[in-house]
C-alpha cells in the first residue's frame, strides 16, 4: 500500500523536527534521572497507571498498559467524581495534549483541541459506538455526552486512522459506561452548587450466573448565567436541564461465548444569545445502541461482531433549525495470538445519514458509507516492540483511501522506553460539507502526516513522559467568502467550503506522576505551534503553552487536594488580532467517608474568581462551589 511506505516523507519532516525532540529528551533524562533519588515529578494521567491495566483504544484490541506504544491517558470514575465536572470537556481539558472552548454555560457548543487540532479530528466512541454529527464541519457534539454515565475514558493522542478510518487524525477518545459485577451494587447521589446548580442521580449494576447489567439514570440543571458579555447581548440567565441513561446487558452463553448489548440518551435544554430580547434555547438529543458477539474460539483466535448505531439531534427555538445524523455501523474483528505475534484483521461498513432539510428545503436527506478493510501486526520481543497497522476506506462519494502507521518502542533501561512512530490519517469531507448551499460536491479529504518520538519512565506510582510530535495537514477544508472556487448560483451563498488550506501541529507533551510523602503529585506541560501554513498565523483559541499542576494528600479521614490550570495567550480570530488574554485557575477539592456507605464530595473551582475568556464576548464561570453526597453500600 503505497500510504504505507510514506516514510520518505515523514522523515523529511522528523529532520526538521529532531533538535526539538532532541531537548525533548535531554529534558527528561535530567528528570528521570531526579526521580530516581525521591525527586519531584509532572503527571501522565491526573493519576499514574497500574502497568497491569489494559488499554482498548490504542489498536482496538485489549493490550496490557506495558505493550502499548501510543501516547495514552486513562481517566477512571473516580477521578471524575473528584473533578466535581458538569461536562466531559472540563475533565479531557484537565489531561496532557488536551484544551477545550465553550460559548458560554454547560450545553452550549464545546470544542475540544487534540494537540493543538481542529476538533473535527478527534474520532469519539462509546462502548465502541462512533459518535459523530455531520453537520457543519463534524465536530463531536462533546455538550452531550453525559458525563454522570461515564465510567471510563481511554484518550489516545496520535494519528489512529489506520485503525479507526476517517476523523482520527489527532486521536480518538473512548469513552465506556459502566459494566455490572458480581453481586449487587445500587448507588444513589445528589448535589448542589452555585448558580443553583443540582444534580440527581441513581443506578444499579450486578451480575447472577451468566448474566451481568448496569443501569443509570440522571438529571442535572442550573440556573446558569448569561452566555455573553458584550452591552448588545440578552442579560437573561442561560441555564440548562439534562436528562441522561445508559444500560449494558451482558450474557455469557458459555465460556467462550458473549453477547452484550449497550445504551446511552442524553437530552438537553440549554441557553444561548443570539437574539437581544427572545430567550433562544439549544436542544440537543443524543443516543447510541450497540449489540456485540464476542467468541473466544481457541487460546490463540478469537472475534468480534457489532451492529451498532448512533443519532446526534440538534434543534434550536425560537428560530427553526434542525439537523439530525444517524451513522450505522458493522465491524467484524479477528485476533490471532502466535507466540510473541498479535495479528488483527477487521472489516467494517459506516452509513452517514444528514436531514438537514428545516434549513435547507430543497435539501434532501444525504447519505454515504465507507467499507473498509483494516490489518494489523503487533510483536513483544524482549526490550522492543513493534506494531504496523494498514486500512484501506472505499468511500461511495470520493473513492478510495489507504492508510497506514508504524510504531516501534524500545526498552534501553530500566524502567525506560524510548518510542518512534509515523502514521498516515484521513477526514472525508461532511455531508453538511458537500450538499448544503455552503457546500462543494467535489470536495477532496483531508489528509495528514504525522511524526512523533517520546520517551516513558515508570516505576510503581512515578510516571514521566515526553513525546515530540508533528502533524501537517494537507488539503485542510475551510470557509472562503465570496466566489472564490465556487461556481455562483441562485441558491448558493457567497462563499463556499473549499479545499485549500494546510496546516501544521507541531509541539512537546511532558507529563507525569509522583509521590513524594504522603502527598501525590501529578501534572503537565505542553509546549505547541498550532499554525495555519497558508497565513502563517497561530490557529483560533489555541494556546502555545498550557499546563496542569496538583497535588493531594490525606488529612485525617479526608483526601483534600488543589490543582492548577494554566493557558497562554490566545487569539479569537484567524488574523490574529482578536487577543484572548492568558490565564491561570486554582481549583480546590475534598472528599470523605462520612460512613462506610456513604461519601462526600466537595470542590471550589477558579478559587481566586479570576476572569477569562475561553471566547471573545463568552463568559466564563467565576468563583464556584459544589458538593455532592452519594451512597454507595460497599459489600
Amino acid at each position: 500500500m503505497s500510504n504505507f511506505l510514506f516514510c520518505s516523507r515523514a522523515a523529511a519532516d522528523g529532520r526538521a523536527y529532531l533538535r526539538l525532540s532532541a531537548l525533548a529528551l535531554a529534558a527528561l533524562a535530567a528528570c528521570g534521572a531526579h526521580a530516581q533519588t525521591g525527586g519531584t515529578l509532572l503527571a501522565q494521567n491526573l493519576r499514574a497507571p497500574d502497568l497491569d491495566e489494559v488499554v482498548v483504544t490504542a489498536t482496538r484490541t485489549a493490550q496490557p498498559l506495558t505493550d502499548v506504544l501510543a501516547d495514552v491517558s486513562i481517566v477512571d470514575r473516580e477521578t471524575i467524581e473528584q473533578s466535581g465536572a458538569t461536562g466531559l470537556a472540563d475533565v479531557l481539558a484537565r489531561l496532557p495534549g488536551v484544551e477545550m472552548t465553550r460559548n458560554g454555560g454547560p450545553g452550549t457548543a464545546t470544542s475540544v483541541f487534540l494537540r493543538g487540532a481542529e476538533t473535527r479530528f478527534t474520532a469519539v466512541y462509546v462502548d465502541g459506538v462512533r459518535v459523530d454529527s455531520q453537520a457543519g464541519s463534524g465536530d463531536p457534539s462533546w455538550e452531550a455526552i453525559p458525563l454522570s454515565q461515564i465510567e471510563r475514558i481511554e484518550v489516545l493522542r496520535g494519528p489512529a486512522a489506520a485503525i479507526y478510518g476517517s476523523d482520527a487524525v489527532a486521536g480518538v477518545i473512548q469513552i465506556f459506561t459502566k459494566k455490572g459485577e458480581a453481586g449487587v451494587a445500587p448507588y444513589v447521589g445528589v448535589g448542589l452548587g452555585t448558580w443553583r446548580t443540582w444534580r440527581s442521580e441513581a443506578g444499579v449494576s450486578g451480575a447472577s450466573g451468566a448474566v451481568d447489567y448496569a443501569l443509570g439514570f440522571s438529571r442535572e440543571g442550573s440556573r446558569g448565567y448569561s452566555a455573553k458579555t458584550d452591552a448588545a447581548a440578552n442579560p437573561d440567565l442561560d441555564g440548562y436541564l439534562t436528562t441522561a441513561a445508559s444500560g449494558r446487558l451482558g450474557w455469557q452463553l458459555h465460556a467462550a461465548h458473549r453477547l452484550e448489548g449497550t445504551l446511552l440518551y442524553s437530552d438537553s435544554n440549554s441557553g444561548y444569545d443570539v437574539s437581544p430580547t427572545r430567550d433562544d434555547r439549544n436542544l440537543r438529543r443524543l443516543q447510541t445502541l450497540g449489540l456485540a458477539w464476542h467468541a473466544q474460539w481457541s487460546e490463540a483466535y478469537k472475534t468480534r461482531l457489532s451492529v451498532s448505531e448512533s443519532q446526534d439531534r440538534y434543534e434550536t427555538t425560537p428560530s427553526i433549525y434542525l439537523t439530525d445524523t444517524r451513522i450505522r455501523s458493522y465491524l467484524l474483528h479477528n485476533e490471532w495470538r502466535l507466540g510473541a505475534q498479535l495479528l488483527t484483521a477487521s472489516l467494517e461498513r459506516r452509513e452517514d445519514r444528514l436531514d438537514n432539510t428545516s434549513f435547507f428545503p430543497t435539501m434532501e436527506t444525504r447519505q454515504r458509507s465507507f467499507d473498509a478493510l483494516a490489518l494489523g501486526w503487533g510483536l513483544r520481543q524482549g526490550a522492543h516492540t513493534l506494531q504496523l497497522n494498514a486500512r484501506h476506506d472505499q468511500d461511495s462519494e470520493f473513492g478510495g483511501k489507504t492508510t497506514g502507521s508504524a510504531s516501534y518502542g524500545y526498552d534501553f533501561a530500566r524502567h525506560w522506553r524510548a518510542t518512534a512512530s509515523a502514521g498516515t490519517a484521513f477526514k472525508a469531507p461532511t455531508l453538511y460539507q458537500r450538499f448544503t448551499k455552503y457546500g462543494d460536491a467535489s470536495l477532496k479529504p483531508q489528509q495528514s502526516r504525522n511524526f512523533e518520538l517520546g520517551v516513558k519512565w515508570q516505576e510503581g506510582a512515578s510516571s514521566f513522559s515526553a513525546t515530540a510530535y508533528r502533524n501537517h495537514i494537507d488539503d485542510l477544508i475551510i470557509y472562503v467568502d465570496g466566489p472564490g472556487p465556487c461556481a455562483a448560483s441562485s441558491d448558493r451563498y457567497p462563499g463556499c467550503y473549499a479545499s485549500v488550506g494546510k496546516a501544521r501541529y507541531q509541539g512537546v507533551t511532558f507529563a507525569g506522576a509522583h509521590r513524594l510523602g504522603g502527598v501525590r503529585l501529578y501534572g503537565s506541560l505542553d509546549l505547541q505551534n498550532p499554525r495555519n501554513l497558508d497565513t502563517d498565523k497561530q490557529l483560533q483559541r489555541r494556546a502555545r503553552r498550557h499546563a496542569t499542576l496538583g497535588a493531594d494528600t490525606r488529612v485525617a479521614q479526608w483526601t483534600v487536594g488543589a490543582e492548577v490550570q494554566a493557558s497562554g495567550r490566545r487569539y479569537d480570530d484567524a488574523a490574529n488580532k482578536n487577543v484572548l488574554p492568558g490565564y491561570t485557575l486554582v481549583n480546590l477539592h475534598a472528599s470523605t467517608r462520612m460512613a462506610r456507605d456513604w461519601q462526600v464530595v466537595a470542590r471550589l473551582d477558579n478559587a481566586a474568581d479570576k476572569r477569562y475568556e475561553l471566547a471573545r464576548n463568552y463568559a466564563t464561570p467565576g468563583r464556584s462551589f459544589y458538593v455532592g453526597l452519594k451512597w454507595a453500600p460497599q459489600y
